[in-house]
């Protein structure tokens, strides 16, 4: 060991070499066994670097990381107060199992979770009715996210495999054509108005609180049959989008500009946005005079239209531009091929080859032939060469 005693301290210094740097440091110890110590701790800390390895911070518990995460909702949510506010909430509950409370994060593993479900689904809530899977499903995701944060953090190294509950249940309302007016003319102002636009926009119930004048086009552009509002943002990314006036939807916008003295077009008594708290307790009051099912919710009348939208041919991919969905795959349950659809597709292609052949082989084409296969004779239609081949 290259310790040595300072003569004017009487305390002992050590010094050596490490990749040709000279090391030189007092202990400011007078005992010569504890200034080798720490040499040799000085040693080994110098070959852990030097070999990528890092002393690891002590993991945080779920109730230390807590604030860290919250403040990376905000970040990331600077624009959906509604989901700061949700992640707020979800996160307070899973803060009130103890266990996950005082737990360090890399501690938490599938049994522990397991524990949670298990806990979650005895407690009643305030509707003195077991917690929907739905509700305990929420929380979960909002404990993967936390949890990824954190593996994104190099907090720690894995994230437990966290299983959803089984038995949510989707609302699948959808208010048919008969008695869509019978609603509508139950409702009061401004409800009547916000469910017309999403019945016939698909907009989010938030997303037409939120419409100003200045996204409103009641004239269509260049080469436009419609007139458009612009949806600024929303829940995703994709949210912002141009969606298309139908006729009512735009005489309804001209009626209610005529009569504006707010910048929102939907304003709530107090001036700013309407609220949507206030239209869902409407629309739970028509809701019950008309006895229609409890599942009908303000937003199933955005399901409705992007029902009527796969009822009336659109493609998965119109429906997601026109539905601001994140992925196709979201949009796809909208989308319910019949046999008659499927053939009009292939109707559709057999038009656009023939289209094409036109084009591209005009003396062909002047026959009367589709196309040409090789060691297959020109017909004059492809459904009546396949009739022969089928005899």
């Amino acid at each position: 060991m290259a310790v040595y005693k300072q003569k004017s301290s009487n305390k002992w210094s050590y010094k050596f070499s490490w990749n040709g740097v000279l090391i030189r440091k007092s202990t400011k110890q007078t005992n010569r066994r504890v200034a080798e110590t720490m040499e040799a701790a000085h040693r080994t800390a110098l070959a852990k670097g030097e070999v990528g390895i890092r002393e690891k911070k002590p993991v945080p518990t779920l109730r230390e990381f807590a604030p860290r995460f919250e403040e990376a909702v905000k970040t990331l949510n600077a624009e959906k107060p509604a989901t700061v506010s949700f992640y707020k909430e979800k996160l307070r509950r899973l803060l009130d199992y103890g266990p996950f409370a005082t737990a360090r994060l890399d501690t938490i593993d599938e049994a522990m979770i397991d524990g949670y479900k298990l806990h979650r689904a005895t407690v009643v809530s305030r509707y003195k009715k077991p917690l929907s899977p739905a509700s305990i499903n929420r929380e979960l995701a909002t404990l993967r996210r936390l949890l990824r944060l954190a593996q994104e953090w190099k907090i720690i190294d894995r994230v437990p495999r966290i299983r959803m509950l089984r038995g949510e249940r989707q609302r699948e309302f959808v208010l048919n054509h008969k008695n869509e007016p019978i609603y509508l003319e139950a409702c009061a102002q401004p409800l009547q108005d916000v469910a017309l636009l999403i019945l016939d926009s698909g907009v989010r119930p938030g997303e037409a609180c939120r419409l100003k004048w200045s996204d409103v086009h009641l004239e269509p552009v260049i080469n436009a049959r419609f007139g458009y509002i612009h949806i600024a943002g929303g829940k995703s990314r994709y949210a912002k989008r141009n969606l298309s006036l139908t006729s009512r939807v735009g005489e309804m916008l001209r009626r209610r500009k005529g009569e504006a003295t707010s910048n929102w077009v939907f304003p709530s008594e107090t001036g700013g946005p309407a609220l949507g708290t206030s239209l869902d307790h409407q629309h739970a009051d028509v809701r019950a005079s008309l006895k229609l099912p409890e599942d009908f919710v303000i937003h199933s009348l955005r399901h409705t239209m992007l029902t009527r939208l796969g009822e009336a041919g659109a493609d998965a991919f119109t429906i997601m531009r026109i539905a601001g969905h994140s992925s196709v795959t979201v949009s796809q349950r909208y989308v319910h091929p019949t046999p008659e659809s499927l053939e009009r597709a292939f109707e559709r292609l057999e038009n656009l080859n023939a289209k094409k052949f036109e084009e591209t082989q005009p003396e062909q084409a002047s026959k009367n032939v589709v196309g040409i296969v090789p060691g297959i004779p020109p017909v004059k239609r492809t459904s009546e060469f396949l009739r022969k081949r089928m005899k």
